[in-house]
């Protein structure tokens, strides 16, 4: 197929913006509700083609900021100030209506969920034309088809062409991403803005989607302010960053200065917090606190004996049925191989890192490991129990093996507000696994309601959160909050083996270093076996003793953590080693 250009410049050619021009000026915006003060007269400036980063945590005023630009604040707060975009002297002096005619065309965003901001019952390239047709009289050439408009804007971030007809739950979250991003771009805003883009990203998929959004801003001219918690995106991406706490700016300037010379306490930690070399499992050292965390020495690796987790030769696939068509028809079975015969040991009191992209295998590995799934061949033992594949009569002899392996094991999930039920009050979901006739059989204090409330308050304490926690519900805390919860709930039963599934991969530089932490301490306290599942080796690095790469099923490589950071054997592990870094 022959791709049309989609603009009147040719995106590798420089931009015919001047450089000097600023794409958006903002002065002295303050964000308030009808009580107090959100934002505090902050002023920032993105010139042309620039790439600037705005850093902080959760709560600092990012998010506010960015609304307040595209003009998306909730009806019960209100900005005032200054906000130039383009030609554009005053965006806040506009109405709803005259600002909707901008957006899209003078200024755009690029969400930081894409699966929640493409329609998902529209195919892709219709709501690429939609983006097209809503301003007609953008930069893209006037002459082309919106179809063909969107055909040449998926080629540009590099996308086939049959993405086109597919749906969003079709693609991977890397491809959703870039259709954002085509959308975005469609029509040659002056100003981009990109709220967490990369945050659900697996490490090199990030790196290409960072590639990508540096590229076209420069190709076009385009400026580009960049939302993260994340100070490596900030070194990748940005030649300038402002530093946002508590709503106001507290440091800016040129990304290497910053990083290398911070002025601003809150920077300071924000940069310490960052380098997850400094971790430790020193239960003396308070988790609460966002300044650096100490260390004098690496941490050992545990003492090992019997093996807690035996893979041998594990096979998985996945049968999905597909329909022809819209209508019923014939269907077509289509075979997902998820694990192509893998192997690995994990050992009593080891930390196990299991790291890859999405889709590579790992969410299958755990789910077999908790007896939420079953192999289809190979040998699976866990604790010494030999769990059945899927060859295996059923019966009460399998459910009881299936029970006694998941009464021991406890997992901790990725999303701690998908996996906490926004119904029930803090206190009855930690309590929720100690109500197990199994776990109750091992802990005689749990049969009783006395019992499980005294069990629960000790699991809270132990995680860092007040008794007082146990009445609230989960929306009522931050994300690092819920993590907490979830760790008191995955160690309440007072498990053998507790797996981490990308526990931290959703959350703020610093209390991503708490939960780290936090859980290195009470699997040292607790003498667990840690089986940590990540995409990001710079986090297995700091944390397990050992890793197993894992890619389209297989595990590509395996071994001693600093080994294997050190010197990478296979092409894929220095892939993901080099986006980590």
């Amino acid at each position: 197929m022959t791709v049309l250009p989609l603009y009147d410049q040719s995106p590798g050619q420089p931009s015919t913006r001047s450089p000097g021009q600023d794409a958006i000026s903002v002065v002295n915006l303050v964000v308030a509700s009808q009580h107090r003060e959100l934002v505090h007269g902050i002023s920032l400036q993105v010139g042309a083609g620039e790439r600037v980063a705005l850093i902080g945590e959760s709560g600092s005023g990012k998010t506010l900021t960015a609304a307040a630009i595209m003009g998306l604040l909730p009806e019960n707060l209100h900005a005032s100030g200054t906000i130039s975009v383009g030609s554009v002297p005053n965006t806040l002096a506009l109405t709803d209506n005259e600002f909707a005619a901008y957006r899209g065309r003078l200024l755009a965003m690029v969400f930081q969920e894409p699966m929640t901001a493409l329609d998902p019952l529209m195919r892709v390239g219709k709501q690429l034309e939609e983006a097209f047709a809503l301003h007609p009289d953008s930069g893209a050439v006037a002459c082309v088809s919106e179809r063909a408009k969107a055909q040449a804007a998926l080629a540009e971030v590099g996308l086939p062409p049959e993405t086109y007809r597919a749906y969003p739950h079709q693609l991977s979250g890397g491809q959703r991403q870039r259709v954002l991003i085509a959308m975005a771009m469609a029509n040659q805003p002056a100003f981009l803005l990109a709220d967490e883009p990369t945050t659900a990203l697996d490490a090199t998929v990030q790196a290409q989607v960072l590639e990508l959004l540096g590229n076209l801003v420069q190709a076009h001219g385009t400026g580009l302010l960049f939302i993260t918690h994340d100070l490596g995106v900030v070194a990748n991406i940005a030649e300038r960053v402002y530093v946002m706490q508590d709503g106001h700016i507290v440091e800016s300037g040129l990304v290497a200065d910053i990083l290398a010379r911070p002025q601003h306490r809150y920077t300071q930690s924000l940069i310490a917090a960052s380098d997850l070399s400094r971790l430790t499992s020193a239960a003396s050292t308070p988790v609460a606190t966002v300044e650096a965390i100490p260390t004098e020495t690496a941490v050992e690796p545990a003492e090992t004996s019997r093996p807690a987790i035996e893979f041998r030769d594990v096979t998985k696939t996945y049968h999905r049925t597909a329909w022809r068509g819209l209508a019923k028809q014939s269907p077509t079975a289509t075979d997902i191989p998820a694990l192509r015969g893998i192997s690995f040991t994990v050992n009593q009191g080891e930390r196990f890192g299991i790291v890859g992209e999405s889709g590579s295998g790992k969410t299958t590995t755990l789910k077999i490991i908790a007896g939420l799934e079953t192999a289809d061949t190979g040998l699976v033992t866990v604790l010494g129990a030999q769990l059945p594949d899927a060859t295996a009569a059923g019966g009460a002899k399998r459910a009881a093996s299936l029970a006694q392996v998941r009464g021991q094991v406890a997992l901790v999930f990725q999303d701690p507000k998908g996996s906490l039920d926004p119904r029930m009050k803090i206190g009855d979901t930690v309590i929720e696994p100690l109500l197990s006739p199994i776990v109750q059989q091992r802990i005689p204090q749990a049969a009783t309601k006395a019992g499980r409330a005294s069990l629960m308050q000790d699991a809270l304490a132990a995680v860092g959160l007040p008794a007082d926690t146990a009445k609230g519900y989960p929306h009522q805390f931050s994300g690092g909050q819920r993590q907490r919860i979830s760790i008191a709930r995955a160690l309440i039963s007072q498990p053998q083996i507790l797996i981490a599934d990308e526990p931290v991969s959703a959350l703020d530089v610093s209390v991503r270093a708490q939960v780290l932490r936090l859980l290195l301490d009470q699997v040292a306290q607790r003498n667990l076996t840690m089986v940590l599942v990540s995409h990001d080796l710079g986090v297995v690095q700091n944390l397990c003793d050992r890793v197993a790469v894992i890619q389209n099923g297989v595990i590509v490589e395996q071994g001693n953590t600093a080994e294997v950071w050190a010197h990478p054997q296979h092409t894929y592990t220095r892939q993901l080693q080099a986006a980590a870094l």
